[in-house]
């Protein structure tokens, strides 16, 4: 029988243990089973093991690092046989530490989540940018908390979304009640046209891949590098930027499907890879193999050569 174990990421004074507390506070996450809860950290939050026990649920708690191993988890299997394990993880430690552990048999992470402090984020950001990202790399759910009318809702949403597009991504203010506020994009996207600045590329991605509904029948018009493989139709490449999604050694080529029509065809195929183009496309949401589903198809109508840009690489704020 599987063991569904839920992982908590987020540094210190994120609001880990204040979720896990009304994640459990509800009887139907809790079901009856036997949980365990594992803390690797201790926060101004802390557990009452006493009304711990009441729920059912049994706590060990783990200061060093070193004490977290394969063998200390096993361990916990055989002395507490838990049919539910939730993970509070250290936010200094390497989630590589805990993807590269072994489990005990059956314990399978089925979900991880992240909390983060709104208010100390950009902090968190500009210091320790790789374990940030780190953090959000696998992650199923960030939890943006303490937000307020100051709280840049669009840029931290893209600073998750630019590492891992497929996390949600929740708002929530002081309160606990969720930011009214719509994401502000950079460019005007109620014109049929949408005219893209270089330095916007990176955001505009983010959104059409996460949204590509808003941009269905719309066209575009920006600057941007060609990549092109074996494996794409002849009539079809990526049109592109290089982006830094996490530090300077993260630097990854990204971009939407781009096919032609017959009259533009010609051009493609004489199309060199990293060549720097201006390219006009209609965007259209459909199925295609790249996606494994639907997604951001462009359709070029006219392509012109073009100088490189002055900034090269782009990012997601």
């Amino acid at each position: 029988m599987e063991i569904p174990v839920y992982l908590f990421t987020g540094f210190l004074d994120s609001g880990k243990t204040s979720f896990i507390q009304d994640t459990i506070s509800d009887p139907d996450f809790l079901a009856d089973e036997k949980t365990l809860l594992i803390a690797c950290e201790e926060g101004e939050c802390e557990y009452d093991g006493r009304e711990l026990l009441k729920q059912g649920i049994l706590l060990e708690s783990v200061e060093d690092e070193e004490d977290f191993t394969s063998e200390f988890l096993l361990e916990c299997q055989k002395k507490y046989m838990p049919e539910k394990v939730l993970i509070e993880y250290n936010g200094m430690w390497r989630m590589e530490k805990i993807y590269g552990m072994k489990m005990p048999k059956n314990w399978e992470i089925v979900q991880v989540i992240t909390t983060v402090n709104s208010a100390t984020f950009q902090l968190y950001l500009n210091n320790m940018r790789s374990l940030v990202m780190e953090q959000f790399q696998d992650t199923d759910l960030v939890i943006f908390n303490r937000c307020d009318e100051n709280t840049p809702l669009a840029s931290y949403r893209r600073s998750v979304k630019a590492i891992n597009p497929r996390a949600q991504v929740y708002m929530e203010n002081a309160d606990g009640s969720e930011p009214s506020a719509e994401d502000a994009l950079p460019f005007d996207i109620s014109q049929d046209q949408i005219e893209l600045e270089d330095m916007d590329f990176g955001v505009w991605y983010v959104d059409v891949m996460d949204s590509p509904q808003k941009y269905n029948g719309k066209t575009i018009h920006m600057r941007v590098q060609v990549y092109k493989n074996s494996r794409l139709p002849s009539n079809a490449f990526v049109p592109g930027r290089f982006a830094m999604t996490c530090c300077e050694d993260d630097i990854r080529f990204i971009g939407p499907l781009c096919m032609a029509s017959p009259a533009i065809e010609p051009k493609i195929k004489r199309l060199k890879k990293s060549q720097w183009i201006y390219l006009t496309a209609k965007i259209k949401l459909e199925y295609a193999p790249l996606y494994k589903g639907e997604g951001p198809v462009l359709y070029a109508e006219k392509i012109e050569p073009a100088e490189e840009a002055e900034e090269k690489i782009v990012y997601f704020n």
